[in-house]
């Protein structure tokens, strides 16, 4: 789509309104800068008021609420805008309250007309001279967060009942900062010092993850548009994404399988430490394993990596038993520790979604069960924080597979694992992902 602006506020109301619509924030946001040409800046500040916005949806939407004589007539474009306005006056405390009034109310009139100026002109001065509702207020406690952090009560109430009330709020406390840039280096063409050595001369500021041996937080400046990446010297990756194939002991002659591969983030983190051998990257849908090619080949691994079509449960028709080393199950999951990097994911997903998810889970880890040689590991791991999607599995997975076991997970920073030798990962802990990972090894 071609924008006949660029100017990052009316870009932001057009985002969100396409992304309220079921569009994926992240994509939304990378399609209009790559077809605008806003300076750095101003895609700072764009970036910054669509994914502040949908981080806050529920707050807004509480605080306009009073203004609003009837919500229902009001466009929704027209809220989209206040948000926008609101978000801007609320949490970024270095622009101007003139500076968002002001363009505010131009965006107002260029999307409408002039009695949306005046609608929008009143709502605003109304705001600044009467103040917002503060959700602490609220007495309901499940409510009460729930609005304060813009969780779904039904989330609140999930969360609360499985980490504890104080835990949970301080997850949900943390998926409203911004997401550290993550970096995975290739160890395929680079080691970690030189890479970071050369990161710092080209102005970028890096430090070592806490998280992960293969991972570096980098700052001032975005990577993904460096050579750096585009050379393949380093990956886009979370943290706590790459624990899974670190915690996988790969031998450079190991035959591995990739059950839910797409996009191939950890497809090729696995390829980086084999030579001789394979990993056969697996996912349901033949487009997304375009991605898989394109990273492998960018990355220079190409050459250890297979991709076939084949939806993981139905492994059974192309491969004998016992024919992995490893086998990797990064499962389809809800997400629910992505929601710092994905906001909207705390408003799409249900507990229906969870329950059928878990299903799916079960049924890709029966189906590859006979696939892994005696002696070889399948690593399961999902991006999510709920038990009925992580332990909950394992523990029906175990009881109808006693040749398994799980092994303690491994990760090269010695992170601690639970009691049962899992590694939870919560989004406040390190302000990484979430994730889950399970080492499952079998003994006969």
């Amino acid at each position: 789509m071609k924008y006949q602006t660029n100017n990052p506020r009316e870009l932001a109301v057009r985002t969100l309104l396409r992304t309220s619509g079921g569009s994926y924030s992240n994509l939304q946001i990378n399609a209009v800068i790559e077809s605008t040409s806003m300076s750095d800046v101003d895609k700072a500040l764009f970036t910054n008021i669509v994914y502040g916005v949908i981080q806050h949806r529920m707050t807004l939407e509480y605080q306009l609420v009073p203004f609003l004589k009837d919500s229902e007539k009001t466009e929704d474009w027209v809220k989209e805008l206040l948000y926008t306005a609101m978000y801007q006056l609320e949490y970024l405390d270095r622009v101007p309250k003139r500076a968002i009034f002001d363009e505010s109310i131009k965006i107002a009139k260029s999307m409408g007309h002039d009695g949306t100026r005046r609608f929008v002109t009143g709502i605003l001065h109304q705001m600044d001279r009467k103040g917002v509702r503060e959700p602490d207020k609220i007495k309901d406690p499940v409510k009460k967060i729930s609005i304060k952090y813009s969780v779904p009560e039904w989330l609140v109430s999930l969360i609360e009942g499985q980490l504890g009330k104080q835990k949970a709020d301080q997850v949900f406390k943390s998926l409203n900062q911004t997401p550290k840039q993550s970096v995975r280096f290739n160890k395929a063409k680079t080691t970690k010092s030189k890479l970071t050595d050369q990161l710092t001369q080209a102005g970028f500021q890096t430090e070592d993850s806490l998280v992960a041996g293969e991972g570096i937080i980098v700052d001032k400046g975005q990577v993904v548009h460096s050579a750096f990446f585009e050379n393949g010297l380093l990956t886009i990756q979370d943290e706590s994404a790459m624990l899974p194939v670190e915690s996988m002991s790969i031998q450079p002659d190991d035959l591995i399988l990739d059950a839910c591969s797409a996009p191939g983030g950890k497809t090729t983190q696995i390829a980086a430490n084999l030579k001789n051998g394979r990993v056969i990257a697996l996912d349901i849908h033949q487009n997304k394993l375009k991605n898989v090619i394109r990273n492998a080949k960018r990355l220079g691994v190409d050459g250890v990596v297979e991709t076939q079509a084949l939806d993981a449960r139905k492994v059974d028709e192309k491969f004998s038993d016992e024919m992995f080393d490893h086998i990797l199950v990064d499962a389809p999951c809800s997400g629910f520790g992505l929601m710092r990097r994905k906001p909207e994911i705390r408003y799409d997903k249900t507990l229906a979604d969870i329950n059928h998810l878990s299903q799916i889970q079960l049924q890709i880890l029966e189906a590859v069960a006979p696939k892994v040689k005696t002696g070889g590991t399948i690593t399961y791991s999902t991006c999510t924080i709920v038990q009925q999607e992580n332990q909950e599995v394992i523990k029906q997975f175990l009881d109808a597979h006693p040749d398994f076991q799980i092994e303690p997970t491994k990760t090269d920073l010695n992170l601690t694992t639970d009691e049962n030798g899992m590694i939870n990962i919560y989004p406040d802990d390190f302000g990484s992902d979430g994730f889950f990972v399970c080492s499952l090894v079998r003994k006969s």
